[in-house]
């Protein structure tokens, strides 16, 4: 099955899905890479994280109508366009990443239309002649794999193999030297530990309920003197300032402030990113950050990779339900995680020096 995949040159990767599916997906490009031009079809989100990877030669942003973010999308023209777009561009093959809850048949068709001779996925039917080769859906029956070996899995069956299985993004010195500058305006004095906190996700099942978050970080800055840089999407300011409000001792807030790249480079400098599992987990794992992960059992592939974490949740029979809202109504998986054991996990790794080295990473910025 390999032979063919040997010529070819001009590959297009589809991941349509969001900033963190996409990131993971880097290691499988890798894989990809040598000898080949790379061009990422992805969503309107993706595109912005696919912007700061190595990876990626090119980006076609989609908001494809059968996914989530495209769902509104009622216009054909759109994906007659698209069609007739990838089409003049002449790939020699497409690999189409999916989660093992998506169906790879739609963007196979798309890759069909558009002329392109090789079509590579996971697919848990006969495909017939819509992939040119596919790997059987094994996932969930079989096993389940972190969503960066799931990939990278994927693309070995035609051969793609990489030494660096890492996350990996290219930081442009104009967001470095920004963060550099936020960092100094926010005033965190040479050798006081710190840690940015993230509290908020795109999704309700994957936010740790800001009452029992403010209370973790009123122990962490109140009694133990950890300095808390808060980030976050506009939209998640109120929710911010609520946790802000509950702590006591003075702490930081760059919520809707930061470009992609500037959020990367400031958790390149910080010393811990604590935070649900959303985006900027991965983000940091990117830039070789540790992290303290409380992490809902919605889904079990989405663990930081291969970067210093700790991940806290609370089992439960419900757990691995891939909802975007807690279909129990409780949160049990997030709630049953004390915020003592937030706190204890912080300190432990903020404070390892097999993870920090000095302990402190403040000279990062």
């Amino acid at each position: 099955m390999e032979e063919h995949w040997d010529t070819a040159r001009e590959v297009l990767c589809v991941r349509l899905d969001t900033i963190g599916d996409v990131l993971m997906t880097g290691p499988a490009m890798r894989a990809l890479k040598p000898g080949r031009r790379l061009t990422l079809l992805t969503s309107s989100a993706g595109a912005a994280i696919a912007e700061l990877m190595p990876e990626v030669d090119e980006r076609v942003v989609y908001d494809a109508p059968w996914m989530k973010a495209g769902s509104s999308i009622t216009d054909p023209a759109a994906d007659r366009e698209l069609i007739e777009r990838l089409r003049q561009r002449r790939f020699d093959a497409a690999v189409i990443f999916t989660v093992y809850s998506q169906s790879p048949l739609p963007a196979a068709l798309l890759c069909l239309l558009a002329e392109v001779p090789l079509r590579l996925a996971h697919c848990r039917e006969n495909p017939y002649a819509l992939l040119s080769d596919w790997v059987r859906e094994s996932e969930p029956h079989d096993q389940v794999r972190h969503e960066v070996r799931r990939q990278l899995d994927l693309v070995a069956s035609v051969g793609a193999r990489t030494g660096d299985e890492r996350l990996a993004v290219t930081l442009p010195s104009a967001a470095r030297e920004r963060a550099a500058e936020l960092l100094a305006a926010v005033g965190f004095q040479p050798g006081e530990e710190w840690i940015v906190v993230h509290p908020g996700a795109s999704a309700p099942s994957r936010r740790y309920p800001p009452e029992l978050l403010a209370r973790a970080c009123r122990e962490l800055t109140d009694v133990h003197g950890v300095g808390l840089l808060f980030t976050g999407a506009a939209g998640e300011r109120q929710l911010i300032e609520e946790i802000r409000g509950r702590v006591e001792s003075p702490t930081k807030s760059l919520a809707g402030t930061l470009s992609l790249a500037e959020l990367a480079a400031l958790l390149e400098a910080a010393p811990l990113l604590l935070s649900g599992n959303t985006g900027p987990v991965h983000l940091a794992a990117a830039v070789g950050t540790p992290v303290v992960d409380i992490y809902a059992l919605t889904n079990p592939q989405h663990t930081p990779w291969q970067v210093a974490s700790k991940v806290l949740s609370h089992d439960v029979p419900c757990r691995w339900c891939y909802r975007s809202i807690c279909p129990e109504g409780h949160h049990l998986c997030l709630r049953g995680v004390a915020p003592e054991t937030v706190v204890t996990a912080v300190l432990e790794l903020l404070r390892d020096p097999a993870v920090t080295g000095s302990g402190c990473r403040v000279s990062g910025f």
